[in-house]
């Protein structure tokens, strides 16, 4: 049985990432299922695919992006056009949660939220903050970033990303700075 919480079996939005979402990715669906977050706040590293592309055009212009990937939810909707708000855009610093919506942009009570990667990089949903957008056969193209060279570009010595909730997610990620950012 899966343990998940809720919540992640219920989204996917931290990865709203179709190329219209967050610009790295196209609507074309992706050949299979990627990788989700799981309730740690970690996703297994995603799979390489012809998906994979360069960072979204909000992140490309940030230090530490490292490009997009294919995402699908734990509870993919295959063939499904799904809607999505983000939380807070494209901001490493900060934990975001990717809420699922109709074509309007009411909740319909799927989220995910963001997550580290076992090689330390941060999955980072985008595009911009509460933005409705469409992730074409459900599947996200959300960013990357190494936290360590995302830190060092705002003035910090050093950087790791680390699972914390955004809440309505009960679990996701941040890049988080040493020392802290002001």
């Amino acid at each position: 049985m899966n343990k998940r919480p809720r919540a992640l079996l219920v989204s996917s939005v931290l990865l709203a990432l179709v190329l219209g979402c967050y610009g790295g990715g196209d609507e074309t669906p992706a050949e299979s299922p990627t990788e989700s977050p799981t309730e740690s706040g970690q996703a297994d590293a995603p799979a390489k695919s012809d998906k994979d592309g360069a960072p979204s055009s909000v992140a490309a212009a940030m230090p530490g992006a490292t490009g997009t990937f294919a995402f699908q939810p734990v509870d993919w909707q295959e063939g499904e056009t799904t809607f999505w708000l983000d939380s807070e855009g494209v901001s490493p610093g900060e934990p975001g949660c990717h809420i699922g919506a109709d074509e309007n942009g009411t909740p319909n009570g799927r989220m995910f939220g963001e997550a580290c990667l076992p090689d330390g990089r941060l999955v980072e949903s985008n595009p911009g903050k509460d933005e409705l957008h469409s992730h074409g056969n459900d599947t996200g193209h959300p960013d990357t970033f190494d936290c360590d060279a995302w830190c060092k570009g705002q003035g910090s010595t050093s950087g790791i990303c680390q699972p914390m909730p955004a809440p309505p997610c009960p679990e996701s990620a941040a890049c988080v700075c040493e020392p802290p950012l002001s």
